[in-house]
């Protein structure tokens, strides 16, 4: 499996059946500036989001277009897709549910955070739950996307029900849990593998690098995968 960040929450997930782009904001994220958009979309197969804030959809729309990608959501945010976007090929779930595809299942689990966006005519709509994506993947490792979250003590039952091995951990502060909290859900409540961080350094208002987060890690500080965006990482 390739894993590649591609700034702020959106990454890349290329398997030997499908291409997956998580959160994929690329236009307007700072941390995607200098990347290839071109790369980052190439042979596109699923579009998976974690909740509906604009800095997480971001280009969904767009790539479901260009690619003919399914997206996967929660239901009130496909339904929203559907009306507003017009995106076509989507697949809703919800928290705790599980959808399958050709080489993978995606399970929605908790997470501590709100999801809402406004249209064109200045109208709010709330977009169901805000969740954590954990990828089974066929002949690869488990890996919880925690979306954004704080931290709660129901992550030792994911851990239970899901044993992931690489976690994608967002530890920004402000809108997030922060790096040494981050950090202690890392070490309390899994055994991660590999940990890669983000949610950071990419707007003034967010933490600016992942000091706090590896240092707080203490003796997991090694499983820390802290690359500049654009970095292939192959498990």
């Amino acid at each position: 499996m390739k894993l590649t960040w591609l700034g702020h929450a959106a990454f890349r997930i290329e398997t030997d059946k499908a291409t997956i782009l998580i959160d994929p904001f690329l236009t307007g994220n700072p941390g995607f500036a200098g990347l290839d958009r071109r790369d980052a979309v190439q042979g596109v197969t699923h579009i998976v989001l974690t909740h509906g804030h604009a800095d997480h959809v971001g280009d969904t729309a767009v790539i479901a277009k260009e690619t003919g990608a399914t997206v996967v959501a929660n239901a009130d945010l496909c339904g929203f897709l559907g009306k507003h976007r017009g995106v076509e090929k989507l697949d809703p779930t919800n928290t705790g549910g599980t959808v399958h595809h050709e080489g993978f299942s995606v399970t929605y689990v908790n997470a501590l955070h709100s999801s809402a966006d406004i249209t064109e005519d200045g109208v709010s709509h709330a977009l169901g739950n805000a969740n954590g994506c954990v990828f089974h993947i066929e002949g690869g490792p488990t890996l919880l996307h925690m979306g954004d979250t704080d931290i709660f003590s129901d992550m030792a039952l994911i851990n239970e029900l899901h044993r992931p091995e690489i976690g994608i951990v967002p530890i920004g502060d402000r809108f997030t849990m922060g790096g040494a909290v981050a950090a202690l859900a890392c070490r309390r409540y899994f055994d991660f593998k590999a940990i890669i961080p983000c949610h950071y350094g990419s707007f003034p208002i967010i933490d600016q690098t992942a000091d706090v987060f590896v240092d707080a890690l203490e003796s997991q500080a090694e499983r820390a995968k802290v690359a500049a965006a654009g970095t292939l990482h192959q498990f």
